[in-house]
């Protein structure tokens, strides 16, 4: 028939490189070397973004009417460059997905209209973008460290309006002390910080969030981890030291086990409630991560 069959120069290569004469004879690492991200995976140590395009587009892909009816409502989305991939004719990016989720919890059990709402530990400040762009709030304080105000505000004051922008507080660490012995609010917000705080630091914060709020919305992961292959400790193994210590739960959790990550929820949820009169009303998974939880409390009246 005169046909000719053969590799192309792309297999070619990879023949030369990876799947070589005794690629078969040594099967111990097959699924998780170079041989099989050429024969069926992409290799995660290069492909990171490819990754991350994957899981927010399916993470998209699944919203509610009702996230995306908030990520809609929430403009300048795009301010910062984002990572995103394109889904129901939105630009998305991960952190504006978390927000979702993380505001529809809080709405489901709390009223915003009007509520006057403390966040510790903005970041650039996504989670007060959402909340100020769908709730008609009385005002919004940011409690974080200089540094990471000075992004938070000028994060904010890009994407929001200047009546939205004027109804937020953005208050130092080391001004806490001074300014709430009287202050109240209806709702408390951390996420991913309190893990990276001192154990002291964190029973400080919730004895002032017992004085001082009725509800508290917090999302953290339920232990520590020590897995090298997730990132090689490119930080040094001084940083997974210093990450180990830190934070209300410092139990070692196998963090791809979901088994143990739900045995770990009971401590969670004891872990961050501010005081005993306070009720836990909802809780579950924090979806995209494995070993996340989140869960809303108030406080008993």
């Amino acid at each position: 028939m005169g046909h000719r069959f053969q590799a192309s120069r792309q297999w070619e290569r990879i023949q030369d490189h990876w799947i070589t004469e005794d690629a078969a004879v040594d099967l111990d690492n097959l699924k998780s070397d170079g041989r099989n991200f050429k024969l069926a995976l992409w290799d995660p140590s290069t492909n990171g973004v490819r990754y991350l395009k994957a899981l927010t587009y399916h993470l998209g892909m699944e919203l509610s009417a009702d996230d995306w009816a908030r990520i809609r409502r929430t403009p300048n989305r795009e301010v910062g460059n984002p990572i995103t991939v394109r889904c129901q004719g939105e630009p998305l990016c991960l952190d504006y997905v978390q927000a979702a989720f993380e505001v529809g919890l809080i709405d489901r059990e709390i009223d915003l209209t009007g509520a006057r709402v403390m966040e510790i530990g903005a970041g650039y400040g996504r989670t007060c973008h959402m909340i100020l762009s769908n709730y008609d709030l009385a005002g919004y304080r940011i409690v974080d460290l200089r540094n990471t105000l000075q992004v938070s505000r000028a994060y904010l004051r890009e994407v929001l309006d200047e009546a939205r922008f004027d109804k937020i507080e953005f208050v130092a660490v080391d001004e806490v002390d001074d300014l709430f012995p009287s202050d109240r609010f209806d709702l408390c917000i951390n996420v991913h910080s309190m893990t990276e705080m001192s154990p002291d630091t964190v029973r400080a914060y919730l004895e002032l969030i017992d004085e001082s709020c009725t509800a508290f919305y917090v999302k953290n992961p339920v232990g520590k981890y020590v897995d090298e292959t997730l990132d090689g400790y490119h930080q040094g193994r001084e940083a997974v030291e210093m990450a180990l210590e830190n934070g209300p739960l410092r139990q070692l959790v196998d963090i791809h086990d979901s088994e143990a990550v739900r045995a770990a929820a009971p401590a969670f949820i004891d872990g961050y409630r501010p005081a005993d009169d306070w009720e836990c009303v909802s809780d579950g998974p924090a979806v995209p991560w494995s070993y996340f939880w989140n869960a809303l409390y108030k406080k008993r009246v």
